[in-house]
């Protein structure tokens, strides 16, 4: 009776070795979103030594060892000695955040994270941007090879910031010697995230320009935070995708949706939204509607190849987001609040569309008054 207890204690005898011998990982923005889960689980893995979690502010992880400051600080230095491996997690992606503030906290920040960590004698920083980076065009393959070539602009919220982000992550090994830099981009990513990309889905009617070639492929939040302790533990390196399996066609995602599109020729719904956000009345540039109209599927060839596989199919994360955007109401990327998103159930996209026009139409008369 007495022969389960030597068993209990050789487990138990394993997973503290296991422990011992594990990474020291470093989280930035460890306090929430993608920082906070991923804080999480490396704390509860018998794989990792210890985590050091840094943050403006204290989140909820017990079992993770705190340091509280901004990632710009010189003094995160400090903080990271000890630390094997970084995972930089603390981005600004507010879609309506200021944003020269933005580029400015998200590029000085990873500058900031690239030579602390080298000079704190970490061996390698995870950065995790999109893969929007490869850009969404007509002549794109479906699906793009890890490997092809970044043709994204910085005309699409964030973009630029991304593109600037894996320029330093290139730079930094030949910079500081020893220091290995892997880089993570996540498909559309759902699961508490606010972008154009999920708002997209907050319309009364889904735009479709015409004569495009919408595609979708998305990545769950946890299937990223899977993908990112698998970097963590070094057991995939260099630049890799991370979502779904395959991917949706426009039809597809209507019919699943139940959503009915609206199709509009692409001078149409390209000027639009250039002068609806140059006025200021929608957060999202006119770059952000390519993301829509052409394909920009990847691969996720290696980490398939490291033994990782997706827990959510892409049919499964469209409905995901459907049930967390129930209620909130999106024209042309601009938040409605209740009075007009009546309105807009009501009397349908075209005429939110033509009283977003008539809005455009009185700030032009005021500018011209002044």
């Amino acid at each position: 009776m007495s022969s389960p207890e030597p068993q209990v204690r050789a487990t138990r005898n394993h997973a503290t070795a296991s422990r011992s011998r594990g990474p020291v990982v470093a989280v930035t923005g460890a306090a929430t979103g993608v920082g906070d889960l991923l804080t999480r689980k490396l704390a509860a893995s018998d794989e990792i030594k210890q985590v050091i979690a840094i943050d403006e502010r204290r989140g909820g992880v017990q079992d993770a060892t705190w340091h509280i400051l901004d990632v710009r600080d010189p003094a995160i230095a400090e903080r990271l000695r000890g630390a094997d491996v970084v995972v930089h997690l603390a981005l600004d992606l507010d879609l309506e955040g200021d944003p020269a503030a933005r580029t400015a906290y998200n590029v000085r920040g990873t500058q900031t994270v690239l030579t602390a960590a080298a000079a704190a004698g970490v061996h390698r920083v995870v950065l995790c941007t999109s893969a929007m980076v490869y850009g969404a065009l007509p002549d794109n393959d479906v699906p793009l090879s890890e490997d092809a070539e970044l043709r994204a602009t910085a005309e699409a919220t964030g973009v630029g910031d991304l593109l600037e982000i894996e320029r330093l992550g290139r730079r930094a090994p030949r910079a500081h010697p020893g220091l290995d830099v892997t880089v993570v981009r996540p498909a559309v990513l759902v699961g508490g995230t606010d972008t154009a990309l999920t708002r997209y889905f907050e319309s009364p009617r889904l735009l479709v320009v015409a004569g495009s070639r919408p595609t979708w492929q998305f990545c769950h939040v946890e299937d990223l935070v899977s993908a990112l302790e698998y970097a963590a533990l070094g057991r995939v390196e260099g630049e890799f995708a991370v979502g779904c399996d395959g991917w949706l066609e426009q039809e597809q995602v209507e019919e699943l949706s139940g959503i009915r599109r609206m199709e509009l020729p692409s001078t149409v719904a390209l000027g639009a939204a250039a002068r609806l956000h140059r006025i200021g009345l929608t957060p999202s540039p006119a770059g952000d509607l390519a993301y829509t109209m052409y394909p920009w599927v990847v691969s996720v060839s290696a980490l398939h190849d490291a033994g990782w596989r997706p827990g959510w199919t892409n049919e499964q994360v469209l409905g995901a987001l459907l049930e967390e955007v129930e209620g909130r109401h999106t024209v042309a990327g601009r938040r409605l609040g209740r009075k007009d998103a009546t309105a807009a159930g009501a009397a349908g996209a075209t005429v939110a569309l033509l009283g977003t026009a008539a809005v455009v139409r009185r700030v032009r008369k005021a500018r011209r008054r002044l």
